[in-house]
């Protein structure tokens, strides 16, 4: 019994043991289990802290390049903000260059130049008959019998003359340049006046020139002695009437003279008469139509002159131009042109220049009233003076065109007198 008890007391403990160590297992598998769902749990976690990071890191990041962006973007305005200042500061220079410039230029040659200042006003003289100064340095008015002459040095009384203004003045004169003698014939027109002034305002330029004008009319008209007076250059106001049995279209006589022979005739007389008693001076005569019109640089190529110089003339006998023929050593061998070549001097009275020291010395030499045809008057006072072979070709050797014979169209003036549109009294 006692044995039977013993064994079923074992069998109780084992029982109990069995049933321990089954608990125990069981809560060490729970324990197990529990590390495991706690080990996922935790890794969950972790992962979901590391995308929580990386998110603050991203944000972070993209925080920063916004930064740097926004940075940069004002940076580069800043840049594009100085950019345009200095755009804008040399536009502001270029500017000024382009204004002033051509200002500083204009006022320089303006005062470099004096000859360009035309039609400048004269202080207004309050006293109708005040005595007038001399024209310029020691200039004087001298009237003599039968012509009025401007002269330099002379000192003789002044004219009593009334200006309201005056041209600009021509260069002053030098006593170290030669002078240039120029003789213009001219008659009432229309265009007198015009073709006048035009003229005028070209000898204003040339230094040391004197104007001998003619009139071919019984006396000086005011028109043309108002006009001298106010050039400001020295001149000599001379009138002699052609005959009109000698003028052109009123002869019956086919050798009729041409127009301004008797005028250009007595400009050589007065020169002659003028320098009978003193030393001629160094310069030339030169027989300037106030049709015409003229390089400045015809007078600089004539003004050197030892007996006669020639050079093209444009717009004559039909053609473009008419030109002495140049051989290759520079000497005068014949004539470049269709009307007659055959004469002696085949050229146009704009197309030469005298010695002013040749006309005094052949005192015989002038312009022939007789038997002269037409185009022959050159050749009547040339023949006297100088051959071919004394010919001195200019204008670079007879290749450039320095004198134009242009004319000036005549007016129209059908209505003049009609519906009262006219008046005398206006000077044209």
């Amino acid at each position: 019994m006692r044995e039977a008890g013993e064994q079923s007391a074992e069998a109780v403990k084992v029982e109990e043991n069995r049933q321990y160590e089954q608990v125990k297992q069981w809560e060490t598998e729970a324990e197990a289990r529990s590390m495991k769902e706690a080990a996922v749990a935790l890794q969950a976690s972790g992962e979901e802290a590391d995308s929580r990071g990386c998110k603050l890191v991203g944000e972070i990041v993209r925080k920063g390049k916004d930064g740097r962006e926004r940075k940069a973007e004002k940076q580069g305005d800043a840049r594009a903000l100085e950019v345009l200042c200095s755009m804008l500061r040399r536009r502001n220079l270029l500017t000024t260059l382009l204004i002033a410039l051509p200002w500083g230029l204009l006022l320089t040659l303006w005062h470099q130049y004096p000859t360009t200042r035309y039609l400048s006003l004269l202080r207004k003289e309050t006293d109708e008959n005040v005595t007038a100064k001399s024209l310029f340095n020691s200039t004087s008015l001298v009237r003599e019998e039968g012509s009025l002459c401007a002269r330099q040095p002379a000192v003789v009384t002044t004219a009593r003359i009334i200006r309201s203004y005056v041209y600009a003045r021509p260069p002053p004169w030098s006593d170290t340049l030669p002078a240039i003698f120029v003789i213009t014939p001219t008659y009432t027109r229309p265009v007198q006046k015009a073709e006048l002034t035009r003229l005028a305002n070209t000898f204003l330029h040339v230094q040391n020139l004197h104007w001998v004008v003619v009139e071919d009319s019984p006396r000086r008209t005011n028109l043309v002695s108002n006009l001298l007076e106010k050039a400001g250059f020295n001149f000599t106001h001379l009138n002699v009437e052609t005959p009109k049995s000698l003028k052109v279209g009123l002869s019956w006589i086919p050798s009729h003279t041409p127009r301004g022979t008797l005028q250009r005739n007595l400009g050589l007389h007065w020169l002659r008469e003028n320098f009978r008693n003193t030393p001629p001076p160094d310069g030339v005569v030169y027989f300037a139509d106030d049709d015409n019109t003229y390089s400045l640089e015809l007078f600089e190529e004539m003004r050197y002159t030892k007996k006669v110089s020639v050079w093209p003339v444009a717009f004559v006998g039909g053609l473009r131009f008419e030109s002495p023929k140049v051989s290759p050593a520079g000497k005068v061998v014949g004539w470049k042109t269709v009307f007659d070549p055959n004469r002696p001097f085949a050229i146009d009275m704009a197309g030469f220049a005298i010695s002013i020291k040749l006309i005094l010395e052949k005192s015989h030499a002038s312009f022939k009233l007789d038997g002269v045809k037409g185009g022959y008057q050159e050749t009547s006072l040339l023949k006297d003076l100088v051959t071919m072979d004394g010919l001195e070709p200019k204008a670079a050797n007879c290749t450039k065109v320095l004198v134009w014979h242009t004319r000036t169209e005549r007016p129209t003036l059908v209505n003049e007198g009609k519906r009262g549109f006219t008046d005398p009294r206006v000077e044209v």
